[in-house]
């Protein structure tokens, strides 16, 4: 899985048919795509979801098939809940395995709100692991722990997505994580475009030392500021304030070799976002030798 470049789902979540999604990441230029376990707002069981993916990747040729959300749903306050999400989440993962020859996964294992309705989803340090409790961390410990042993068989990888409003929010927070559960299999999947949402947070630099040793997966996207305003403005993998060059010259320096998956969480055409994306991407790796 050499620097294999994978498509987020987001590019193409417009109405799709998952056929047609695999066919034009191929022609895109894409090894693969990073698919959700289950899709949103479609009334299907998993295997017939699963059933339709197949045909396309047959068809289409794509070479590697990546899950994501939703994961193991471990915020959960019920024990048998929390052990129902995990027993079904390494049933689906052996299947996935077994079908698609699956070996990373891009692990969220539920949001975790702030309980005060008051407090807006955008203040991201009121939420997650700000607001955790033990117990909470407990549960996503024992839970991931479960998750890999049960799966420990395959080589399959997960790496804890940096995503706000999840336990798993900060580069902190997976350190810990990850050190708790200890266990080679789960890693980090550093998302330093949500990182930067953070009104403090470390420099590029900083965050690739940080997740030195335990980082698995990549997701690349950017954003910019708005002068005088709350909030960032997603933009073109090469337009925002972030430098994905850097980014991908720091990569190379470390040996990092996993699959670096691009994203595209924003409004529009977002199949012509992709090819721009890609395009940017291959062009970078290109100078960088990659």
């Amino acid at each position: 899985m050499a620097r294999s470049i994978i498509m987020h789902i987001t590019y193409c979540e417009q109405g799709q048919a998952l056929a047609d999604i695999c066919r034009k990441a191929v022609d895109w230029g894409f090894d693969g795509v990073e698919f959700r376990r289950k899709r949103i707002g479609v009334a299907e069981t998993s295997e017939a979801y699963l059933d339709e993916l197949e045909k396309g990747v047959r068809a289409s040729g794509l070479k590697q098939v990546l899950f994501g959300y939703p994961g193991p749903v471990l915020t959960k306050e019920d024990p048998a809940e929390r052990e129902r999400e995990v027993k079904e989440a390494i049933s689906f993962y052996r299947h996935v395995h077994g079908r698609f020859g699956v070996r990373t996964v891009n692990l969220l294992t539920g949001g975790l709100n702030n309980p005060d309705e008051r407090v807006s989803y955008f203040e991201y340090t009121k939420h997650g692991s700000s607001i955790a409790t033990e117990s909470q961390w407990q549960w996503q410990v024992k839970g991931c722990q479960a998750l890999a042993d049960g799966l420990k068989d395959l080589p399959i990888r997960f790496a804890f997505e940096t995503h706000m409003v999840y336990l798993h929010d900060t580069i902190d927070a997976v350190k810990k994580l990850v050190r708790l559960i200890d266990r080679p299999s789960i890693g980090m999947n550093l998302d330093y475009g949500n990182i930067v949402d953070f009104a403090e947070h470390p420099s590029l630099e900083d965050a690739l030392e940080s997740a030195r040793g335990m980082l698995y997966y990549i997701h690349l996207k950017n954003s910019a500021a708005v002068r005088g305003a709350p909030g960032r403005v997603a933009t073109g993998l090469g337009d925002g304030e972030i430098n994905n060059r850097q980014l991908l010259r720091t990569l190379k320096a470390m040996g990092y070799e996993g699959p670096i998956c691009i994203e595209g969480p924003r409004a529009g055409d977002r199949e012509w976002y992709a090819q721009q994306d890609i395009a940017y991407l291959k062009g970078v790796m290109r100078d960088l030798g990659m």
